[in-house]
């Protein structure tokens, strides 16, 4: 099997065009997802719905396996299924796949993995195979972003609900605590700029974090929060629908689904990561027989450009602008970052400094 593999991809590489087809058929893609479903408005289903619409635009097969419990033998047991039915390319979303990499990737060495914010922290000490690609995001670029235009578009008293304290939650919300730090500041209203932090300590909201949204909301005076950890957002969609208050969404746009369901207008903007594009470009790699280029690397994405819209990290195109914070101004924005003129900590040890007021409180349970 692998000396007809090696073969397969010596010929890809040797072949034009007319050969592009024929090697679509040789390859068979399989998600596996970690803990949420393939509709689940994050990296499930952005993951998903990239690799499905490239598959189909390709003529290449494609399915997706859910583990039964949240678990690290759960998810080995679907990888296993996926390589015994034949799948030779497997994405995986999210950091929870560290271990199980550590465990497969030798024992499948024919096939390739695609692994979407999995960080060497992850892996467990295991040393990363050649047959493996790791992508994670510098989170703190485009939480900055939606801080920066939260605070632009005229909010003073913002909120910071993240799931879990892993490394990527951590990145987004101290991103989003500097920019907006660096808005007020321009402002001349550093005095007048209050961020509430906290973390769910889970990724999905229920009835004690919606309680403690609703105190936000309610009691504090809190006009948006960004709701940043899966599912989490639910209970600062049910809490701000009571006051008509306002979210800002994660990972992916979250406007449409949280519009939807709890009010049209609700969403502010989204922190998104370039999942779809990731997923669509590790494909087309494979695909054309260059996945030798990116196997074995844990590469960090981010910004490639001052076009909004190419890169890995960006806040959603349905943002609220305003006069206070327009396309034009999110666009010098992205320019300034990607130049240097604006740099963004992405150290997670302790809360960023800042001249505007903070209150850190832990975890909500």
């Amino acid at each position: 099997m692998k000396k007809f593999v090696a073969l397969l991809l010596a010929a890809m590489m040797l072949l034009s065009v007319a050969a592009f087809a024929s090697a679509d058929e040789e390859i068979k893609v399989a998600l596996i997802t970690d803990v949420g479903t393939i509709t689940d408005q994050s990296f499930n289903q952005a993951t998903y719905e990239a690799a499905k619409e490239f598959c189909e635009a390709n003529g290449i097969g494609f399915t997706y396996f859910q583990p039964a419990t949240d678990t690290d033998a759960d998810r080995i047991a679907m990888i296993d299924k996926a390589v015994d039915e034949g799948y030779t390319v497997i994405l995986m979303p999210g950091y929870k796949f560290g271990p199980a990499i550590g465990e497969v990737q030798d024992e499948y060495d024919e096939v390739k993995f695609v692994a979407l914010d999995v960080s060497e922290g992850d892996l467990g000490g295991a040393e990363l195979g050649e047959n493996v690609y790791c992508a994670v995001y510098q989170e703190e670029l485009c939480g900055y972003m939606a801080g920066y235009a939260a605070v632009k578009l005229g909010y003073k008293h913002l909120g910071y609900l993240g799931g879990m304290a892993v490394p990527a939650v951590i990145r987004y919300g101290f991103g989003f605590v500097q920019g907006c730090d660096a808005a007020a500041v321009e402002l001349g209203i550093a005095d007048q700029v209050t961020v509430e932090y906290v973390y769910g300590n889970q990724f999905y909201g229920d009835a004690d974090i919606t309680a403690y949204m609703d105190t936000w909301y309610q009691s504090l005076g809190v006009e948006v929060v960004f709701a940043c950890g899966g599912g989490i957002y639910t209970s600062a969609a049910e809490a701000a629908q009571k006051v008509s208050g306002k979210v800002i969404g994660v990972d992916v746009d979250q406007a449409p689904t949280i519009d939807g369901a709890y009010g049209e207008g609700m969403t502010v903007t989204s922190a998104m990561k370039g999942l779809g594009a990731t997923v669509k470009t590790l494909l087309a790699e494979i695909v054309a027989g260059n996945f030798e280029n990116y196997g074995g690397q844990v590469a960090t994405l981010g910004l490639v450009g001052t076009d909004p819209e190419a890169n890995y990290v960006q806040i959603a195109p349905s943002t609220q602008f305003a006069d206070g914070f327009t396309a034009e101004d999110y666009n010098a924005l992205v320019a300034a970052m990607f130049s240097g003129e604006i740099l963004v900590s992405n150290a997670i040890d302790s809360m960023p400094i800042t001249s505007i007021t903070v209150n850190d409180q832990g975890n909500v349970k």
